[in-house]
């Protein structure tokens, strides 16, 4: 049974003991309870703690918008496809992908400008959620702050009496609390204080955590094309030049924020009312012209491919064997479908062992001369991240790499099976485009 419903039950707890218990507390502690200007500070700041928390988790992180009667609405919402312009397909949504957008395992649906899937608000921070997220973050540390001041001037009058008789102090069921407020509150507001940060950072330069994913991935290809001489090895033995492609939404500090905070008022910024940017802002973004706009973000990944060739058609003696002759009608069904289920990916091995079975073979073919030393020290920087060793299981294939910081991306909630391999809308396979064409012509108006 998952204990994630615990999470957000488990955040509001900790607020009210970091902040009211311990206001009940101040009353008991020298030198003195808190002023009244002090108490109306620090509980307006748990206000607008609480109401941004409460819209983090509550306000809906939007969806990529579908099909209504019938006719495709992307032009009303801002999704029309432009001449040359290339868009990916989510095959489990059956629609188009909007730009930044990215398909949430646990809301089980494509959401605009998605950050990640945070398991303490049990939400997705999204272009609509962003916003409130952020806010959160900042009153939250911000509070906490002001909270440390009042445990260490109590803690520290404390310290300073520790000679006189304990029974002109606080009692030890006080000093406990005491000390389980220092120790909550430093541990929270070291965490938070980092977040914060990061994503202030991310906020300026107009990225989301997925995204600084992707630029990474894009950087280890990169290193690995140039140790090939630009080309990386695609499915089926094609060749794919990897080139250096500029992220397309960093437009400028001051537009990223606007774009972020979905407002250039700054007052609205701290503004724990302010209004939810809408979905439909979130489903067109402006790109700071730096590449070619027939290209695409994420940058082309060959291990993002699939096989164009079905599996056991490699050899002409393959091509036209029946492999369920001694199988009854049903069970045959039942075998094609099986094998249909699992070609729909058609994954290839890591990149790490393909690379591995070349140099040694290379190494092989030298009678082991010394360069494959030379070759080894570059072996961690080619592979990129923290990937750089054989993976079994789930751990195998190019969805299984990690950044340097040993993340995935299911570990942003993205579903990974969906997401890495994706489609080029141009490229989807003729079975999914009839299909597409026989679906509208039933839910087509008559």
């Amino acid at each position: 049974m998952s204990l994630d419903f615990l999470a957000v039950p488990s955040v509001y707890a900790l607020i009210s003991f970091l902040s009211y218990t311990s206001q009940i507390l101040f009353l008991y502690l020298e030198p003195y309870p808190l002023e009244r200007k002090q108490l109306i500070r620090f509980n307006v700041l748990l206000v607008c703690l609480l109401i941004s928390y409460t819209r983090s988790v509550f306000v809906d992180p939007g969806a990529v918008p579908q099909k209504k009667n019938g006719q495709e609405i992307e032009k009303e919402e801002g999704l029309e496809k432009k001449p040359g312009q290339p868009r990916k397909w989510c095959r489990k949504c059956d629609a188009a992908k909007a730009p930044r957008s990215h398909h949430c395992k646990a809301c089980k649906r494509c959401v605009p400008k998605m950050d990640h899937h945070c398991p303490w608000t049990q939400n997705c921070v999204s272009h609509t959620t962003f916003p409130h997220f952020i806010r959160f973050l900042f009153y939250a540390v911000i509070s906490m702050i002001y909270l440390s001041k009042f445990l260490w001037i109590r803690a520290a009058h404390l310290w300073a009496n520790r000679d006189l008789p304990s029974y002109l102090g606080p009692n030890i069921f006080e000093m406990a609390h005491l000390f389980l407020l220092c120790v909550a509150n430093f541990f929270t507001l070291f965490v938070l204080s980092i977040l914060l940060i990061r994503n202030i950072w991310c906020l300026a330069v107009n990225t989301t955590t997925i995204e600084g994913w992707e630029i990474e991935r894009h950087r280890t290809l990169v290193r690995r094309a140039r140790h090939f001489g630009g080309f990386l090895e695609g499915p089926d033995g094609v060749q794919m030049r990897i080139q250096k492609q500029e992220f397309p939404y960093d437009i400028g500090i001051w537009k990223n924020f606007k774009q972020g905070m979905g407002t250039g008022n700054i007052l609205s910024w701290f503004n724990p009312l302010a209004r939810t940017p809408s979905i439909s802002s979130g489903l067109a973004f402006e790109v700071n012209g730096f590449e070619s706009p027939s290209l695409s973000w994420p940058p082309p990944d060959p291990d993002r491919l699939t096989r164009k060739m079905p599996k056991g058609m490699e050899g002409p003696e393959e091509a036209f064997t029946y492999r369920d002759a001694g199988l009854n009608p049903s069970e045959a069904l039942a075998a094609f479908r099986k094998r249909q289920d699992a070609d729909v990916v058609r994954r290839r091995k890591p990149f790490v062992q393909r690379v591995e079975a070349k140099l040694a073979r290379k190494a092989t073919s030298e009678n082991l001369d010394g360069d494959l030393d030379d070759e080894e020290e570059e072996e961690e920087d080619i592979f990129g991240g923290v990937n750089g060793s054989k993976a079994e299981g789930n751990e195998s294939g190019e969805e299984g790499w990690r950044n340097s910081e040993g993340e995935r991306l299911k570990d942003f909630g993205v579903d990974e099976d969906v997401e890495f391999y994706d489609e080029q809308e141009d490229d989807l396979p003729l079975s999914q485009l009839l299909a597409r064409k026989k679906k509208e012509r039933v839910a087509a108006p008559q």
